[in-house]
Parts: C-alpha cells; structure tokens; sequence
C-alpha cells in the first residue's frame, strides 16, 4: 500500500486552457463563473485521484482572484492535495495565467475546495483505506 504522501504527490492534477473570447466577460477577461467551475473540475479530478473512490464537493473556501485573466492567454490550473481528514481531503487550486508568446507566467488566482468520499447512497465514508 502507498504512503499518504505519495498518493499526494501523484494526485496533483494540471489542466491547461487558452481563453477565448466564448470564455469572456465584456471587459475581454474570464468569467470568473468559468475560472470558479474549471477549478472545481481540476479539485474534483485531484480528490479523485487522491482516493480513488466518489468524491463530491462539500465547500469551497475564500477564492482569491489577484489579476484578471485576459482573451488570449493561457491559463495553467494546479490542484494537489493540502489536507486529509476521516472522510474529507481540501484540495488547492492555483491558477496561473501565460502569455502565449513570451514567458511571462504568474499566479492569479487560488482557492481550497473540500471534497467527501460516499458510497452509493450519498453517505460519508472513509476517504482512504488505510
């Protein structure tokens, strides 16, 4: 059986995406409706991973969103694990914004989304086996 922190380090889970103009507000930068449901996508992904069991998000924390995310750039989404409960994990969400033709890359947005494993009836159980 894996370790704890092995199974989180090979749930981190990347998701990149190029942000078009279907994508944007009328100020020409995303929807943060959109940044908000590709990080849960990216969360969901990660937690899943981590437990390899149906996980469903329970809450998400405080998103901060430090600059917006302009038509024509691209996009990196990073989520790993940050904590393990019973039936719970909290997984980080960084997104962070490329220029498509220089280097520039920095970090935009971040938030925590907390997910609980269930059975097939919705209920609560382990969120690894140990």
């Amino acid at each position: 059986m894996k370790s704890i922190e092995t199974l989180i380090r090979e749930s981190e889970t990347r998701l990149f995406k190029a942000v078009f103009p279907n994508t944007t507000n009328h100020y020409g930068t995303l929807f943060g409706g959109t940044a908000l449901q590709l990080m849960d996508e990216v969360s969901f992904i990660c937690a899943t991973r981590f437990s390899r069991k149906k996980v469903v998000t329970v809450s998400s924390d405080k998103i901060d969103f430090a600059k917006p995310i302009p038509e024509g750039t691209i996009v990196e989404l990073v989520a790993t694990i940050k904590t393990v409960g019973n039936t719970s994990c909290i997984v980080n969400v960084d997104i962070f914004m490329e220029e498509m033709y220089s280097n520039k890359r920095e970090k935009v947005v971040s938030g925590s989304f907390t997910f609980v494993a269930v059975d097939d009836q919705k209920k609560p159980i382990p969120i690894i086996d140990c």
